[in-house]
């Protein structure tokens, strides 16, 4: 049987044919993206490391989808861009394995197209994970979400505070709906900056975007971005409203919503 390698710049929408198929997407390996790997069926999964960050949050994915029964890796920041799956294939170097990655052969420095070889060898089809709760939360005008892809047009002109990093998918997704104010967290910033690239795209629109340092946050949880981030990137936008590296996002997000009143 032939075993498909799927390349996605995210997992938050994924093709039917992941099923079964070795899954490297440009997302970070945090719980939820983990998550939406496994409910789509993937074999095994290669997730970027988003620079480890906070409590190791880029990699909390990793020990959930042994739990789960599926192999998953992860990419270093240094090695690859961050919401690029293709760049992660093309010259990406695995940081992290998981337990069942590594019965795979899947080890750290092993490249990615060989990873993703190795982990057509792993165990499929895996049970189906328990639905996760939606990572969303509203006081206000403040809005929390554990990935952007759960903001919507119903969150225009608000501040939307996201556990996902501030690469060109994110940015993509924000522009769609146009907050007052986009908050990410920076993935460590990584090779070429590209966990804040999206920014320079939400600036275009006229949309103010920051970033929080990956060591103050934990990437995948949007209400640590708002309660313990501190901005490590603004655009032109979130500077003119007051946003300033190194000052709390708390502390910009309230300022925002207290202009708006």
């Amino acid at each position: 049987m032939s075993i498909s390698v799927i390349v996605v710049p995210s997992v938050t929408k994924l093709p039917p044919e992941t099923a079964g198929a070795v899954l490297i997407g440009g997302s970070h390996g945090a719980v939820y993206a983990a998550y939406l790997s496994t409910k789509a069926g993937a074999r095994a999964a290669i997730h970027h490391d988003a620079g480890i960050g906070l409590d190791a949050a880029g990699v909390s994915g990793l020990a959930w989808a042994d739990k789960h029964g599926m192999a998953m890796a992860a990419v270093a920041a240094s090695s690859a861009r961050i919401g690029d799956g293709a760049d992660m294939l093309r010259r990406g170097v695995i940081s992290r394995a998981n337990v069942l990655a590594a019965a795979c052969g899947v080890e750290a420095g092993q490249s990615v197209a060989e990873a993703a070889e190795r982990l057509k060898a792993a165990p499929w089809p895996h049970r189906e994970p328990e639905r996760l709760a939606e990572g969303r939360a509203i006081s206000g005008r403040i809005v929390c979400v554990d990935s952007i892809s759960l903001a919507d047009a119903r969150d225009a002109d608000l501040v939307v505070a996201s556990g996902s990093h501030g690469g060109v998918p994110a940015g993509e997704t924000a522009v769609a709906f146009k907050p007052a104010l986009a908050l990410f967290n920076d993935a460590g910033f990584g090779i070429e900056q590209a966990g804040v690239a999206g920014l320079a795209i939400l600036d275009e629109a006229g949309v103010a975007g920051a970033t929080v340092g990956a060591l103050s946050a934990r990437i995948g949880d949007g209400r640590s971005t708002l309660m313990d981030g501190v901005l490590s990137k603004v655009n032109e936008a979130a500077y003119r409203l007051g946003a300033r590296v190194g000052t709390s996002a708390l502390a910009l997000a309230l300022a925002v919503t207290d202009k708006a009143r």
